[in-house]
């Protein structure tokens, strides 16, 4: 059901070698670029009209208006389940304890006396936020984006999700009950490229969607191509891909909690990746033996599980030490890390690269997608070598204000002329000389 890679050979290679190794899922957005970019110029001329026919197509529902009623919002929240409720309420509590201790405060640095540079940090003005809707319902991933951007001090909040027909048009009713439970108030029912194009130029009309300044939110390989096609027009969080799980494991780890979490992120995505890196040949039986029992009793094991777990974005790698395992994982920069060894928490202090660590038996990544308080918009396809997961800071801008008297400024004009012309750039010297009647103060 999942391949091995067995590295225990020879010395493992450095860098892009062994990156090269190891299992990834194909996920070309530039191929899909050319298939959002006429989706993306048609709601940019023709706007709500667009969006209206790209649901029909699409998602098989004919619309009269993009954006959700208030009343739908009202009604989704009056009618959930009380346990959901009570389950999203406890997940948006434990977010905001988290997020919020991440906003940052405005400091100032007195380079010289009379010279200051402050740095203020200003939240964006707008934001879009994405809500997949595909195989599954995601109300989670709203609270993952809105608490954030509500905790940075975003002003104005608007989520998209993709229509469904079974009810009625409208988005599932979860994704928008969780809205109403943030306070958003402002919901469409727009999918795929489209929303993200909707985000990026706006819609006129009563009911149309003013353009945001950064749009945030996974979704499929389309959503990620319109993404960095807008990039620029908007910015983006991430170009999200398939969701990745690898656990670092011993000879001390339960192999009953590894294929359940190995099963529990296949069960996303066919294409989701599911990666076992051990140093131990027993476990690698023993979790082989539990996926096929725990596989046979899942729900989703034909259309998301199988082909996940059988495809060659997953597999167990086998190394000869921990040390070697972390190397592996370095190399891999998984969107979500379990490190399940004899001591999980010193080893999790030496990783560099993971959307998100999850320390021992007792934290399985789906915790973290739900109720950890940490946030489960993470980077992926490799991406956490460079990139973290959504965060306050993902809504903030740092602008520094620089404030400087006149014999500041003074006693570094010469610096700052003798940098001009070493660059061939004689008018910004000028501009200080200006100041000071063309004359160059002394050193």
């Amino acid at each position: 059901m999942i391949s091995r890679i067995d590295l225990r050979g020879d010395a493992l290679p450095e860098g892009g070698a062994l990156r090269d190794l190891l299992p990834r899922a194909e996920f070309d957005v530039e191929a899909a670029l050319e298939k959002v970019r006429p989706i993306c110029e048609d709601v940019h001329h023709r706007g709500t009209a667009a969006l209206i026919e790209y649901a029909e197509k699409f998602d098989g529902v004919k619309l009269e208006q993009v954006r959700v009623p208030a009343q739908a919002l009202t009604e989704a929240l009056e009618q959930l389940d009380p346990a959901v409720r009570a389950a999203l309420e406890e997940s948006i509590r434990r977010a905001r304890l988290v997020h919020r201790e991440q906003r940052r405060t405005d400091h100032t640095t007195q380079v010289v006396p009379g010279g200051t540079v402050t740095e203020k940090w200003v939240p964006v003005e707008r934001v879009g936020l994405y809500v997949p809707g595909g195989r599954s319902v995601y109300p989670s991933s709203v609270v993952m984006n809105v608490v954030p951007a509500q905790e940075a001090g975003v002003e104005s909040v608007a989520v998209s999700s993709p229509p469904q027909s079974d009810f009625g048009g409208l988005p599932h009713p979860t994704i928008l009950a969780a809205c109403a439970l943030l306070g958003v108030d402002e919901v469409y029912a727009a999918g795929g490229a489209q929303a993200i194009a909707m985000f990026a130029y706006g819609t006129k009309g009563p009911d149309g969607c003013e353009p945001v300044n950064l749009v945030t939110g996974p979704g499929n390989i389309y959503v990620a191509a319109a993404k960095r096609l807008l990039k620029g027009r908007i910015g983006i969080d991430a170009e999200a891909g398939p969701t990745e799980i690898a656990i670092l494991a011993d000879s001390t780890a339960d192999p009953v909690h590894v294929a359940a979490d190995l099963i529990s992120q296949a069960e996303h995505d066919p294409m989701a990746a599911a990666v076992l890196v051990t140093d131990s040949e027993e476990l690698a039986e023993a979790t082989s033996a539990e996926l096929r029992t725990q596989v046979a009793a899942s729900k989703h094991i034909d259309d998301r599980i199988v082909p996940a777990l059988a495809g060659k974005q997953s597999a167990i790698v086998l190394v000869r030490d921990l040390e070697d395992g972390l190397k592996v994982v370095d190399a891999y920069g998984a969107e979500h890390l379990e490190i399940q060894t004899a001591d999980a928490a010193a080893l999790a202090a030496r990783v560099r690269n993971a959307g998100a660590i999850f320390v021992g038996p007792w934290a399985p990544v789906s915790l973290g997608d739900y109720c950890a308080g940490s946030n489960h918009v993470l980077p992926t396809g490799g991406c956490a070598c460079h990139s973290s997961g959504l965060s306050v800071q993902s809504f903030l801008r740092g602008i520094h204000i620089v404030d400087y008297t006149r014999d500041a400024l003074a006693e570094v004009t010469h610096h700052v002329v003798t940098l001009a012309e070493a660059e061939d750039l004689p008018a910004h010297g000028a501009a200080l000389k200006a100041r000071f009647h063309w004359k160059v103060p002394s050193a």
